[in-house]
């Protein structure tokens, strides 16, 4: 999936997943752990650019935990600590 979603964008593999991580409101940091500047230039190239709607939506099911407990949405107080952004 991630791959059809960085040929679809004309960008690597690499620059769709971490502009997906970008999007995400529980992500603090993302930090790439390039090893030459090759792969500091790739990874550099997450940012500038957005992935739509649909794209979004496909990333964040594929990267939806499972639950925590049978039934956790009906419990009282419980915030889903990774929201959907679409």
């Amino acid at each position: 999936m991630l791959v059809g979603i960085a040929a679809q964008t004309d960008r690597t593999v690499l620059q769709a997943a971490l502009n997906w991580l970008l999007t995400r409101p529980t992500v603090a940091a993302v930090i790439s752990g390039a090893r030459n500047e090759e792969q500091l230039w790739d990874a550099l190239g997450a940012v500038g650019w957005q992935l739509d709607l649909a794209q979004l939506s496909r990333l964040g099911k594929a990267g939806s935990p499972p639950c925590p407990l049978p039934m956790y949405s009906r419990l009282r107080g419980f915030k889903p600590s990774n929201p959907p952004l679409v």
